[in-house]
């Protein structure tokens, strides 16, 4: 069935490969970045079911003029794809106070501003997908990410909770959680370091910032081959709330879940029996 998809980040990585294959299915799609020309050049040009427009999605203005684009020249959105995002890189005393600000800007209250603006269209229509790319490192922290899980964190419990908002107008939400994909989320234009240096970490900051660099263009996972595992969900009648991606994604998840109930279970002698004695 053809579907109107809006995608963030359209014009480079997995964005640009999810709008060419939803294209080539026959879906319509709103592709959107900062510069739609290079939308279009990442796309190979105008097409009748394409249509390129300008959104930073840390404008909230911007995104309401995209989405108006969007239903301007389709008529609805079915399918809303949170694909934008970059990568802060660096320890947590190294990053500046602006740039973990900046760092949750784009990557939790863009994906929220884009799909605020969304939802009147979706529930005019009493029907949606809401789909926001967040990450392995969403689920599991790591070295070196201090900024980009926490503003991944963040994008999992808004997702997770969102879900309970727009079941009865027929919505559905599913968060996307994938491993290291060989996108261009590690390429310069993507990627900000760290702005301070503190003496204490100047080894290690320089021995993991070349390890991280090192990784570009070498990742394992094909982003063409997640871009149709996407669609692939989409197309589900019932969509999963999470959809893991990636063949290092999939263990390393079910190990966090493991480690979390086996923390749970750690926990039970001293963290039961604290309620009220009336309580019961």
């Amino acid at each position: 069935m053809s579907r109107v998809i809006f995608v963030t980040g359209a014009g480079r990585g997995l964005g640009t490969d999810i709008a060419l294959q939803a294209l080539a299915a026959g879906h319509q799609v709103v592709a959107t970045g900062r510069h739609p020309e290079n939308v279009l050049d990442a796309l190979g040009g105008e097409q009748d079911n394409l249509l390129a427009t300008a959104l930073d999605i840390t404008s909230t203005a911007a995104a309401r003029a995209a989405v108006d684009a969007a239903v301007a020249r389709f008529g609805r959105i079915d399918v809303l794809i949170n694909n934008a995002a970059s990568f802060q890189a660096g320890y947590f005393e190294e990053i500046s106070e602006a740039q973990m600000r900046a760092q949750i800007e784009t990557n939790l209250f863009g994906p929220m501003n884009v799909t605020r603006a969304v939802l009147p269209v979706m529930r005019g229509r009493r029907a949606g997908h809401v789909v926001t790319i967040s990450s392995l490192a969403g689920v599991i922290g790591q070295e070196f990410c201090v900024a980009y899980a926490a503003a991944k964190f963040g994008v999992e419990g808004w997702m997770e909770s969102l879900r309970f908002d727009l079941e009865p107008y027929g919505i559905r939400t599913t968060i996307v959680e994938p491993g290291f994909f060989r996108t261009e989320l590690l390429v310069d234009a993507s990627t900000s370091w760290a702005e301070n240096s503190i003496e204490d970490y100047a080894a290690r900051t320089a021995e993991t910032k070349k390890m991280w660099q090192s990784m570009n263009g070498r990742q394992t996972g094909d982003p063409a081959k997640l871009a149709d595992a996407l669609l692939s969900v989409i197309d589900l009648e019932e969509p999963p709330l999470r959809f893991v991606a990636g063949d290092d994604a999939v263990p390393a998840i079910e190990a966090k879940g493991k480690e979390i109930s086996a923390q749970a279970r750690a926990s039970r002698a001293l963290g039961t029996g604290l309620s009220h004695d009336d309580a019961a």
